[in-house]
């Protein structure tokens, strides 16, 4: 039987070699064996060097994503059951420490599992198979997910758009266990915060903004604080928590910001005032009634997927920020991310500092912040580092 291989570009194989794990469609000078979406191919440069085995994807722009950089290395289902047990026992230490309950047990090519991002919330895993490989082994992820300690339920949000790059369709539903309970909470740092499963973006809850919220403890005493695109109302729990002088919360969302409510009582806090509103409009017209924040948090979703889209996305990114700057109050603080991994810290930072110069504000950054530990960011793979963020000063 004939192995399906897939056969780079000369002088295209420099990328794999320093185990970066894309292999994109330009690349690509022919490909043996007729593999299906999701089958494992055997990587060769034009020389017919073996590189390794990676799953392919026909209907993506990224052709191949790597399994292992070592041709001798079997991808089967102990070699995936592998990965990810090996992934979860990464996060022992933080699951273990007393801080949380909750976690990311694997996020996708950092992990060494092209694909997949599985969450964990208590008992409960819940996962998002993203590329046709990881679909491949949807049965494999699941049953080694329910087999973690500890875990009653392994439920799927592979409801991405991603996926129909892959040529996948949506899947939503249980794979292992019970439907969890519409009273999941995630524990962190003595918060508790509701987790909507089936509904909620993503997973049902930001983990990666772990660190963020432990910076809003820190900085929310006796401010008044502007949460916008506040979503569940997190940071908002934190800020009125931690003894803000008020707390006012943005988002498009009514459903978002009823479970902001509930987080509230879950807590024994006021969340302060919900705002259901898109975030570009609401802050046009706090400007207008000249209302100013001590410290305002700026986290919008996700505004470019592709470098593509880029420009755009910065033109809203600065909109956005001039409209915050020109709401702090002086001596107030920003933090304000992004979560769009198209777009380098180094750009981000450049229109963050003209919308400061267009609000004729001096501006100063006091701190980073980034996604918490269990989102790592392979050296060869720094694609996986999307989030960033930073804290600002202004006079």
């Amino acid at each position: 039987m004939t192995t399906p291989t897939l056969w780079l570009r000369a002088n295209r194989d420099r990328s794999v070699k320093r185990h970066h794990p894309w292999i994109f469609s330009g690349g690509v000078a022919r490909v043996d064996g007729n593999p299906g979406p999701g089958d494992t191919v055997l990587v060769k440069a034009a020389d017919s060097t073996a590189l390794g085995w990676a799953a392919y994807s026909p209907a993506s722009q990224i052709r191949a994503r790597m399994w292992t950089f070592e041709p001798d290395e079997e991808v089967d289902a102990e070699f995936v059951a592998g990965r990810v047990a090996a992934a979860a026992a990464r996060r022992a230490p933080l699951l273990g420490s007393g801080l949380t309950d909750s976690a990311r047990l694997v996020f996708s090519e950092a992990d060494g599992v092209p694909g997949l991002v599985a969450d964990r919330y208590g008992d409960t895993v819940v996962c998002q198979l993203t590329t046709a490989g990881a679909d491949a082994w949807r049965e494999v992820l699941a049953g080694t997910l329910a087999a973690l300690p500890g875990v009653a339920c392994v439920y799927e949000r592979s409801d991405a758009d991603v996926r129909e790059r892959e040529g996948l369709g949506q899947r939503v539903g249980l794979l292992r266990g019970q439907v969890p309970s519409s009273d999941l909470v995630a524990h962190e740092a003595g918060f508790r915060f509701a987790v909507d499963v089936a509904g909620g973006h993503k997973t049902g809850f930001y983990l990666d903004q772990r660190d963020a919220r432990a910076a809003v403890a820190s900085w929310a005493a006796g401010r008044r604080v502007l949460n916008v695109f506040g979503y569940t109302g997190a940071f908002s729990v934190i800020a009125a928590s931690r003894g803000a002088a008020s707390v006012t919360t943005i988002d498009s969302s009514g459903p978002a910001l009823s479970i902001a409510a509930r987080n509230g009582g879950l807590n024994g806090v006021d969340v302060g005032e919900l705002v259901e509103a898109d975030a570009f409009a609401a802050l046009r017209g706090l400007r207008d009634r000249a209302r100013q924040y001590d410290l305002i948090l700026l986290d919008p979703p996700k505004l470019a997927n592709t470098e593509a889209q880029v420009d755009k996305a910065s033109r809203a990114y600065k909109d956005l920020n001039l409209l915050a700057v020109k709401l702090l109050a002086p001596g107030g603080v920003l933090m304000t991310w992004s979560c769009s991994g198209a777009m380098p810290m180094e750009l981000f930072q450049k229109v963050v500092a003209g919308a400061a110069l267009d609000a004729r504000r001096a501006v100063r950054i006091i701190g980073r912040l980034h996604q918490p530990a269990d989102h790592p960011v392979p050296l060869a793979f720094p694609e996986a580092e999307y989030l960033k963020g930073l804290v600002l000063h202004a006079d």
